[in-house]
């Protein structure tokens, strides 16, 4: 089995591509070896001395650092990926449940906020998961769509530019009644 890697806009995470299928729906993200307990890959891999956020997509798995630095944490983290791989063991336990959809908006706004769904999920959740990140639609109030930024994207110095640069501006160009983004 080879699993490439590829470095993020995030210097404290890394993004490991193992060539197969990680979730095959939805996304997974764990801050803590608390939270890591629901997916036997993550609690592996929050044994490894350094290891502070892990976040699963479709066909990766970033993986954040605290102390230490990549050439001495990468072949660690290589191992317990190739190892749960090879195994054939689940990913994630079998009480992993997706997310509910608790986002917030007026009933007035639905069809505003069901483009600006679309526009997030066609537009920007693909570009993000490239960067080894996931973003999720979280509310909308007075012109202000509230993002949820999770895996390489949580913590990274240019992720204030994404939101403002990037994404407020394309949402603002298509959706005129969109003031501002804001992470939540």
């Amino acid at each position: 089995m080879f699993i490439q890697t590829e470095a993020t806009p995030n210097p404290a995470t890394l993004k490991f591509l193992p060539g197969r299928t990680v979730l095959g729906n939805g996304t997974f993200e764990a801050r803590d070896a608390g939270e890591a307990v629901r997916s036997p890959l993550a609690a592996r891999l929050f044994e490894i001395p350094g290891v502070t956020g892990v976040f699963f997509g479709s066909d990766f798995v970033t993986v954040t650092k605290g102390a230490g630095e990549w050439p001495h944490l990468k072949p660690a983290i290589l191992g317990v990926i190739m190892e749960h791989f090879v195994s054939g063991h689940a990913v994630l336990g079998e009480e992993h449940e997706e997310a509910v959809d608790d986002a917030f908006f007026e009933a007035k706004d639905a069809g505003l906020v069901d483009t600006i769904r679309e526009l997030i999920d066609t537009r920007v959740r693909p570009a993000v998961a490239n960067d080894g990140g996931d973003i999720t639609f979280r509310g909308y109030k007075d012109g202000v769509v509230f993002l949820a930024m999770k895996g390489s994207c949580s913590g990274c110095p240019s992720s204030t530019a994404t939101l403002k640069n990037g994404i407020e501006n394309l949402l603002r160009h298509f959706v005129p009644d969109v003031t501002e983004v804001r992470p939540v």
